[in-house]
């Protein structure tokens, strides 16, 4: 007798909501792939009526829903949805000059809660779809090494998941950023971002970031969350080196508690017009902080390596946290 198992036809799809938890038609399909998790509660309330086994009664006391994107190559138009949604809400990109391109700048919340676009989200296979409401990103994972294309892995969260259907979006061109045509800078607080590039030394980076978003409950007659509210974000950066005098000048930072300036910076494809600041697509990732250890010395290769991890903290001489900063041609606004 035939089989009537499903082929994985799996897809993930996006669309930027006008009002936070309206479900909207996606706009987009997210190019990697992801699994939905239906995280609502259900209890068996405790009860003494005779039964050893208990009765059946249950209550639903929290509907949460969340989705894993999985580790796919990050790219210059894709990696403003979750920065969009997990850092804030610019939805319009800057216009530079007569330039064709458009800038995204995202700078980590400080001093003030930042507001965040949600999503609707569509996710399941040509079996069954499903939907979520007022998707928003919890953590962000950058990683990379020299050969590779960087990765980007997200986990992001939203108020329930229904059954539902897929809509029809076009799947949107993309340029993938391959790891090596990144460029690592470091520099004292005081001076400029990007000013000292280390050079032949950039073996690795493996960066994670926890927004601090969380989804808020209150009695307002739904089950599911009110609202989002924004906690403590925390930002670690570990960037392999090779070890030589970068590494060395590093190591010694992380003895005398210097904070440092870190800027890594990825180039693509020239701009159809280049614009008054850009000719170039760029990824930036703008970041102050101190090491907070560096391991023992590794080995790649034959040659020897060492690991910095550095926590990117508020550093007040260099009026910096964390930003994201994107130059992509063609979106002027995020889908």
């Amino acid at each position: 007798m035939a089989g009537n198992g499903v082929r994985k036809l799996r897809q993930v799809q996006f669309g930027g909501e006008t009002t936070a938890g309206i479900a909207v038609t996606a706009t987009t399909i997210w190019r990697g792939s992801g699994t939905g998790q239906d995280e609502r509660v259900v209890e068996f309330p405790v009860e003494d009526v005779g039964l050893i086994s208990g009765s059946d009664r249950t209550v639903e006391t929290k509907r949460l829903a969340g989705i894993q994107l999985d580790e796919v190559n990050a790219t210059f138009e894709q990696m403003l949805h979750p920065l969009e949604c997990g850092v804030k809400l610019v939805n319009t990109g800057a216009t530079d000059g007569l330039g064709s391109d458009h800038i995204y700048t995202y700078p980590v919340a400080t001093n003030a809660l930042p507001t965040v676009k949600t999503k609707t989200i569509k996710a399941g296979d040509n079996q069954a779809a499903e939907v979520m409401e007022y998707g928003f990103l919890t953590s962000l994972t950058l990683r990379g090494n020299g050969g590779e294309g960087l990765k980007v892995t997200q986990v992001w969260n939203g108020r329930q998941w229904q059954p539902s259907t897929f809509d029809a979006p076009t799947l949107p061109a993309v340029e993938d950023i391959p790891f090596s045509k990144g460029k690592l800078y470091i520099d004292n607080v005081a001076s400029s971002a990007g000013t000292t590039l280390k050079s032949a030394t950039f073996l690795g980076l493996n960066m994670s970031l926890k927004t601090g978003l969380i989804p808020k409950y209150t009695a307002d007659g739904n089950v599911y969350f009110s609202f989002v509210q924004c906690t403590d974000p925390e930002a670690l950066i570990a960037v392999t080196f090779e070890h030589e005098t970068s590494a060395v000048a590093e190591k010694a930072a992380f003895r005398a508690q210097t904070p440092r300036l870190i800027q890594i910076t990825w180039q693509g494809s020239n701009l159809t017009t280049a614009g008054s600041s850009y000719s170039t697509k760029l990824f930036q990732i703008t970041a102050a902080g101190k090491w907070e250890k560096f391991d023992k010395l590794g080995e790649q290769n034959g040659n020897d390596i060492v690991v910095g991890h550095l926590r990117a903290r508020w550093d007040a001489v260099a009026s910096q946290f964390l930003t994201f900063l994107l130059v992509e041609e063609g979106l002027a606004t995020v889908p």
